[in-house]
């Protein structure tokens, strides 16, 4: 028996620097998330971070929040709710 759990998983990526392999992270993240069932959401994406989703073209397969990078005196919250990925499915 599968006990359902949470489906979405909100991931701060305020700490993540613009590049290549930061991207190819986030894809496969967000790949193995939804074979799971889960939806990921990035929160706290610098303009940067921004900028290069969009030229790769993956802004919209990666849900942006709204809200832009937190204000220093802000606690920086990692993942707020955890889904179980399947290690033999990915």
């Amino acid at each position: 028996m599968t006990i359902p759990g949470p489906r979405t998983i909100v991931c701060d990526v305020s700490a993540l620097d613009p590049h290549a392999r930061a991207i190819d992270a986030l894809a496969r993240l967000q790949l193995s998330s939804r074979r799971v069932g889960c939806e990921l959401r990035l929160q706290h994406a610098s303009r940067e971070l921004q900028e290069l989703l969009a030229f790769v073209g993956l802004d919209e397969v990666l849900r942006l929040e709204a809200g832009g990078q937190p204000e220093e005196r802000e606690q920086r919250v990692g993942v707020e709710e955890e889904c179980e990925l399947d290690e033999t499915s990915a």
